[in-house]
């Protein structure tokens, strides 16, 4: 499956959970039910993926952590903030580029309308 038919799975369950949920929940929240309905449609989830950096050939661990992976393909990056703030687009595409993957989802759950709080960033590799 294509990182756009994921991005569009993804979407579509992150849409029906804000709809049931609704904004104001802990991003922690949103994580576990989000991953939990997209394995439910029979997608490969993995959470709190450590993301290592390598700096002059030596690999540091540094605490960054992937909110969500699908499939190995697309990071899911949440936030339940007011506002989306530079330095989050900044940091998945910074996600994207450690991990040599193509497409991030940076989606923030505090919003009225989910779609207001979706955003697709692309790493040109």
């Amino acid at each position: 499956m294509s990182e756009n038919e994921l991005s569009y799975k993804i979407i579509g369950a992150a849409m029906e959970l804000h709809k049931a949920l609704g904004p104001g929940l802990l991003e922690s929240v949103y994580e576990a039910t989000l991953a939990y309905d997209l394995k439910e449609i029979g997608l490969e989830v993995k959470t709190q993926v450590p993301m290592p950096l390598v700096y002059k050939q030596v690999k540091q661990d540094v605490g960054y952590r992937i909110d969500l992976l699908v499939e190995n393909k697309v990071i899911i990056e949440l936030k339940s903030v007011e506002n989306l703030a530079p330095v989050h687009f900044t940091q998945t595409l910074t996600y994207l580029k450690l991990s040599d993957k193509k497409l991030a989802l940076l989606i923030n759950f505090n919003t009225k309308l989910l779609k207001d709080g979706i955003h697709r960033i692309v790493n040109n590799l």
